[in-house]
């Protein structure tokens, strides 16, 4: 879907690692790859074929899977650009749909091509009518995740016109469905699990908007959105609209590489991100403040988070990427405030707990020196819950916003014409060749 051609420089020959083996002195020089901004790369394509040897990085900390343009962190400055825009101007003057413009096509839209955009997602939202059925067959207590990994992979049983990943405009028409019709998911999901009727999507709406009015308007009463609310949910979903190649992008791309179609590569993302250390962070930091319980643990639990013997972390504390202030966060503690103040929240315990929480980091001298910084996990669970969402349902809202990164990253996987499919190596460990032993002389 975004045209433009690839921004990373040809392997300069003047410019190579040299790789020795000291047994036999062999040496081997590997091009260096250049982007547009970001480290240099040395390119190991041939390395294998060439020198009988792999490179060995658990968790690909230090390996570049793909080519991208579509996002870039320096987790050392504390940057975070969208097809080159800073993370904190899109999150001040844009809205999630001009921003899904940009990580679709590349550049923002003008404002014809952002009105058609904005008209063509709202005439998606509606699901299948049989699609509802699917809830029926979920306990209630069911873990949204749970639901939204089956109903999102089940798409594909009902859009068979927009699985031919080869044809551009099937691609095109499979994304904005999967944009437009992961809120009102996420919204049934919510409804079922309450035991209240599904809210049909409303086209006259914009998109948080009508998530908000889907998740929480019942048929017997008018429901007005607050517009501080439904800033904040924009803002949320832009925050986290994308990261790079993070592990649910990785797993969309690596499913994506088989030929797989476009829904069951976003329902394999969903289930990635469901876990702990990725999208259920902030759910991690709810259970935590209520673990700390009361204003007055808040030393313990911190006196634990500096021994490292103990085992113990806080959690929306940090990030793995950011060595700075995560770029998201100044934005959603700003925000995170301006929805407390709206809603006039005071007396609620969690709520007045993980403000204290913060205060206390913000000003400790080991967090400062450590870096520690509540980041956009900690304020995104404060946020949700003084907006009445369940804990459960943090982790679906991350799915909604990421969807359109994950459908941009698969887009341009399948647009790149040196894309293979993904086969990582390994470091075998086990048992060299042995013969089998018959059942009766084993004991």
């Amino acid at each position: 879907m975004d045209g433009t051609k690839t921004a990373a420089k040809p392997p300069n020959p003047a410019e190579t690692v040299t790789l020795v083996e000291n047994s036999s002195g062999r040496r081997w020089d590997l091009p260096v790859l250049s982007g547009t901004i970001g480290p240099k790369v040395i390119d190991v394509r041939k390395l294998y074929s060439e020198t009988g040897y792999f490179t060995f990085d658990p968790g690909y900390t230090s390996t570049g899977s793909c080519e991208s343009r579509i996002t870039y962190i320096d987790g050392d400055k504390g940057e975070l650009f969208y097809r080159g825009y800073p993370i904190e101007e899109l999150a001040e003057h844009a809205d999630f749909m001009e921003v899904s413009y940009l990580l679709l096509k590349g550049e923002l839209p003008t404002p014809e091509q952002k009105r058609k955009f904005e008209w063509d997602i709202a005439h998606h939202t509606m699901v299948h009518e049989q699609l509802t059925r699917f809830y029926s067959g979920f306990r209630r207590d069911a873990h949204p995740m749970a639901v939204m990994c089956g109903v999102v992979g089940a798409l594909s049983a009902f859009y068979h016109d927009s699985t031919d990943i080869y044809d551009p405009h099937q691609r095109e028409v499979a994304s904005y469905r999967l944009i437009a019709k992961m809120p009102t998911i996420a919204a049934m999901a919510y409804k079922y699990s309450v035991g209240q009727p599904f809210m049909y999507p409303r086209n006259d709406l914009k998109y948080a908007d009508n998530f908000l009015h889907m998740t929480f308007a019942v048929p017997c009463e008018e429901y007005r959105v607050n517009p501080v609310l439904a800033r904040a949910m924009d803002r949320i979903l832009i925050l986290h609209a994308d990261h790079e190649q993070n592990a649910s992008t990785s797993t969309v791309r690596l499913a994506g590489s088989s030929g797989a179609n476009p829904f069951a590569c976003i329902a394999a993302g969903i289930a990635s991100l469901w876990g702990p250390a990725h999208g259920g962070a902030n759910e991690a930091v709810l259970k935590m403040l209520t673990e700390i319980g009361s204003k007055s643990r808040i030393p313990e639990f911190v006196k634990r988070a500096k021994d490292k013997s103990s085992g113990f972390r806080l959690m929306g504390f940090g990030h793995r990427v950011y060595k700075n202030y995560d770029p998201r966060a100044a934005v959603m503690r700003r925000t995170c405030h301006e929805v407390l103040d709206e809603l006039g929240v005071k007396n609620e315990p969690l709520l007045d707990l993980a403000m204290e929480l913060e205060r206390i980091a913000l000003e400790d001298d080991y967090f400062i020196e450590k870096k520690l910084y509540p980041n956009v996990d900690f304020y995104s669970g404060i946020i949700l819950r003084a907006m009445g969402f369940p804990t459960s349902m943090f982790t679906v809202l991350f799915a909604i916003a990421r969807t359109v990164g994950w459908v941009a990253q698969w887009n341009e996987m399948i647009e790149d014409p040196g894309q293979k499919i993904g086969r990582p190596r390994q470091l075998y460990t086990g048992h060299q060749r042995r013969s089998y032993v018959p059942l009766h002389r084993r004991g």
